[in-house]
């Protein structure tokens, strides 16, 4: 019987992208964790929705936007700071920041 190579997905990654720190990587795994934020952004703004027994399109009707945008956000795809801070007031949900040399913003 013939043995199968088993490869972890960081043997897979330095194999395709390169080790990290190179540029293809290191570009690669930024793209992954700002993807991965909007994930959990869209999925925020979901759950407090539905903890709010409200359906998208009357999300949509307090943001000023259509169902489709609030779909998008809820997925996240399509955000920017003005969607998300937008959403969450619509919502009626208190956000603070930390920005680096700033410090806290409450908005």
């Amino acid at each position: 019987m013939k043995k199968i190579k088993l490869y972890t997905t960081e043997e897979l990654l330095d194999e395709d992208l390169g080790p990290i720190g190179t540029p293809e990587r290191d570009d690669f795994e930024k793209k992954l964790a700002d993807e991965l934020h909007a994930y959990r952004v869209g999925e925020a703004i979901r759950q407090a929705r539905e903890a709010q027994e409200l359906t998208q399109a009357e999300l949509g009707e307090r943001m000023g936007v259509q169902r489709s945008q609030v779909c998008r956000l809820e997925s996240g795809k399509s955000i920017t700071l003005k969607s998300m801070m937008r959403a969450f007031r619509a919502l009626g949900i208190d956000v603070a920041l930390e920005m680096k040399g700033i410090g806290k913003v409450t908005l």
